[in-house]
């Protein structure tokens, strides 16, 4: 309900002034909209972005309705090809392939003594989304600004409500990992938090539905969403003074998802390496651990590509140094590794203590985070947590110095790319200030800021090297900074390993693609676990490990099955060891046979990342996404597909040597293993031993393999192009340096391949491939 007498003017006037200097600050480019309606009071502004793309913005000030968007948008407004009438109805704006109209609202009568009681007084609003011709694929059926003070500033609650018809399913949100896929009849709470009972949620407020269109949601505050309850969704966003959003719409998922490219940047093509086998430990305490752990994998032939040095190698938080009595000479550590092909991320906080060097100059400069009084933050008092006050990198300023810190403190000794932890960030900003403004106003914003200010100056300062980042959240357009994303610190079990799965499927239908987690769990393995069933894997040559828990090999075992099909493949934990020969012998035959196939697939997995460069589709994807035509799969979360050929259905439970698979319909799918040949549309028991993961292909599929390689520094010749008959298809194989940027401007090499399945032949156009003819490695399945 909203009462505009608990706001004087002045403090409306000093919320405007405010909006519009953040505004000035991000540098968006203000645009007329198509119109800028009045709906007794209630301003409706309605911008294009694409044919396919319109933002709608509400407010009872009119200046605020028709200012730009707030952080994560990078897209001008463009009207092209858009048109506007007015009838009797209301205002209607369409393009050749998307529909919009406000409705007229008759201006209100009187209330009743009831309705004085009950109904708000702000003006509604009523609008609908569809295409030409068409029946309405989305309806806006109210909004709402709700009067309240948070930290200190009196402001509202923002939200809007949307009709949900009962077979409509909704994807996305960022990260959340209660173990669902869809979310019909769930509230989600987007919002950045560590400490979420489940594991660390991340807001990504774009919402994706099979009804053909996606909603990103422009607030960065805590935001609440109702998906599908009652027979509406509801967004609320618990700081604002309008409601903004964007709807795009497409005739297919990947429609959706080159819209959100448009409006919120590019996907880079991540280094190649990033695409390896990546080697992390809580922690490795020295140099020569390092050094003795990638010679390791080298002296057994296991590939490698990243090895990760984590935190505390530091003197101090916030000392932003390299500990010289455990890595003495870090630089002549870096040129070891890249002697053997593998690269090195180190891990940098955001946090400073008081003593540290930098503290008070920071604190002078006011680039920490601050508390109602000015002091800067130290440290988080629900976990008694004093570990330092965290960098304001709302702050262009700071987030410059940060990066030139690191820069010259630790790029320079050989590092290759950078772990941004605590990106969420761990010290929470509720009840505190950024530069721009409230810790709860900007609640959600840190991740993409953050990672800005590396991503910019890495590129700016190595302009040869592609840029990388690790980070545990994101933001709208966090994408375009080069992260991978993690699931944060999960435990060690059965349960954490099945929540995965869709957590990971919601994190990339979010927009996102590049997502993976700790294999194996982050947290300690407990001090003692009794297994439901007899252990598959004998862990008796392993005890230094895994103490007395008998089925963690098993579980890591399974673990590496599935990471092997996730879009980054990295081992990490606070157990004694993480590497792939700890968990006894029966435990490394099933990881290395893995870690293997997956360099095999490497030309495949690094051309699914140039089409996701090219569309800004993620390549794992719920099924869902690729077949919308079966209704099958709108809850399915325990499978999914990794680019087009691939369905991968991991084994999550204890001592289970099968599992039930459904092959969606529309297509027929082969056993990887066996090379069977099934009908789509059925739900089969496969048969899972120990080191059998259920994977299945999709008829037509042409999967490129390479020949065996440690590390992605070496280049791979093409071992084979497998064909699984059925259908027509074709596939671009995609190769280049992996290391430059010159890939944006056209230079790897690429070569279509075609399957002509009533032929049965294979061709290939485009580059030639590399060391062998198409007919010397082509095989077709039978």
């Amino acid at each position: 309900m909203l009462t505009l007498s608990r706001f004087p003017a002045t403090v409306w006037s000093e919320r405007l002034c405010l909006a519009l200097i953040l505004i000035v600050a991000q540098g968006v480019a203000v645009a007329a909209p198509l119109a800028l309606l009045d709906r007794n009071g209630s301003h409706v502004s309605i911008e294009a972005y694409a044919p396919n793309i319109v933002r709608v913005t509400l407010s009872i000030d009119k200046d605020l309705a028709l200012a730009p968007p707030g952080f994560g948008i990078s897209a001008a407004a463009d009207a092209t090809g858009w048109k506007h009438r007015t009838t009797a109805t209301g205002d209607e704006f369409s393009s050749d392939v998307m529909s919009l109209e406000v409705k007229a609202q008759p201006w209100p009568r009187a209330p009743s003594q009831m309705e004085r009681y009950f109904a708000p007084s702000l003006p509604p609003v009523s609008l609908t989304v569809g295409k030409p011709g068409s029946n309405p694929i989305l309806q806006m059926s109210g909004w709402e600004m709700a009067p309240h003070t948070v930290n200190g500033e009196k402001t509202f609650r923002v939200g809007a409500t949307f009709q949900a018809p009962a077979d409509e399913h909704y994807y996305g949100l960022g990260q959340n990992q209660e173990g669902v896929l869809d979310y019909r009849g769930r509230t989600i709470d987007c919002k950045h938090f560590y400490d979420a009972p489940a594991g660390e949620t991340v807001c990504v407020p774009f919402m994706v539905t099979n009804k053909g269109y996606g909603i990103v949601w422009d607030n960065p505050s805590d935001t609440v969403v109702s998906a599908g309850v009652h027979d509406h969704t509801t967004w609320k966003s618990d700081v604002g003074e309008r409601v903004s959003y964007f709807v795009i719409t497409g005739s297919t998922l990947d429609d959706l998802y080159a819209g959100y490219r448009k409006i919120t940047g590019i996907t880079p093509l991540p280094p190649k390496a990033a695409f390896g086998y990546i080697q992390s430990k809580a922690r490795y305490e020295t140099q020569q651990q390092v050094l003795d752990v990638a010679n390791g994998y080298r002296s057994r032939g296991y590939p490698l590509d990243v090895m990760v040095v984590d935190w505390f190698y530091w003197t101090r938080m916030g000392q932003l140094d390299i500990d010289a009595s455990a890595f003495p000479d870090p630089k002549e550590m870096n040129r070891k590794l890249h002697e053997q092909g593998v690269h090195s991320i180190i891990s940098v906080w955001p946090r400073f203590e008081k003593e540290s060097r930098y503290f008070d100059f920071l604190a002078a400069q006011g680039w920490l985070l601050k508390d109602k009084d000015g002091k800067p933050v130290d440290g988080l008092a629900e976990r008694s947590d004093r570990a330092g006050a965290l960098i304001d990198s709302t702050n262009s300023q700071a987030r410059a110095w940060y990066w030139d810190r690191i820069r010259d403190n630790i790029a320079s000794q050989g590092f290759d790319w950078f772990w941004l932890d605590e990106t969420e960030p761990d010290l929470v900003p509720d009840g505190y200030f950024y530069s721009i403004g409230s810790g709860d106003r900007y609640h959600n914003v840190f991740p993409l800021l953050h990672t800005q200010g590396v991503a910019e100056g890495s590129r700016r300062d190595r302009p040869n090297k592609r840029n990388l980042i690790l980070a545990r959240a994101a933001y709208l357009g966090s994408q375009r900074y080069g992260s991978l994303f993690w699931s944060s610190d999960i435990n060690p079990t059965w349960e954490a390993l099945k929540r995965q799965i869709p957590t990971g499927l919601n994190f990339t239908a979010s927009g996102l693609a590049y997502w993976g987690n700790d294999i194996g769990g982050w947290q300690w393995l407990p001090q003692s676990h009794t297994p439901e069933h007899t252990p598959l894997l004998d862990p008796s040559d392993a005890r230094d490990v895994v103490g007395h828990n008998d089925d963690y090999p098993e579980l890591i075992a399974r673990w590496y099955e599935y990471a092997t099909f996730t879009p980054t493949m990295r081992a990490h934990g606070m157990r004694k060891s993480t590497e792939v020969w700890a968990y006894g012998k029966q435990a490394e035959a099933v990881i290395s046979k893995y870690l293997r196939l997956r360099y095999t697939l490497m030309p495949y997995i690094y051309s699914l990342g140039k089409q996701t460069y090219d569309t800004g589709a993620p390549f794992m994807r719920a099924l869902f996404m690729d077949f919308p035509n079966d209704p099958n799969v709108s809850n399915v979360g325990d499978e999914y597909m990794f680019g087009p050929a691939f369905l991968v259905a991991p084994v999550t439970e204890q001592g289970r040597e099968s599992r039930q698979v459904y092959l969606p319909a529309g297509r027929d799918w082969y056993n990887y293993w066996t090379n069977e040949r099934l009908k789509g549309g059925q739900t089969v028991t496969v048969a899972a031993p120990i080191g059998i993961i259920p994977l299945f292909v999709a008829s037509g599929s042409i999967v490129p393999m390479g020949g065996d390689i440690q590390n992605t520094s070496t280049a791979q010749a093409l071992k084979e192009i497998r064909v699984y008959p059925g259908r027509g298809s074709e596939f671009t194989l995609y190769d280049d340096d992996g290391v430059t940027y010159d890939y944006e401007k056209g230079q790897g090499r690429l070569t279509r391949l075609h399957w002509d399945d009533e032929r049965g032949q294979l061709t290939a156009k485009g580059a030639p491939l590399v060391g062998a003819s198409i007919a010397e490695v082509a095989k077709v399945v039978r």
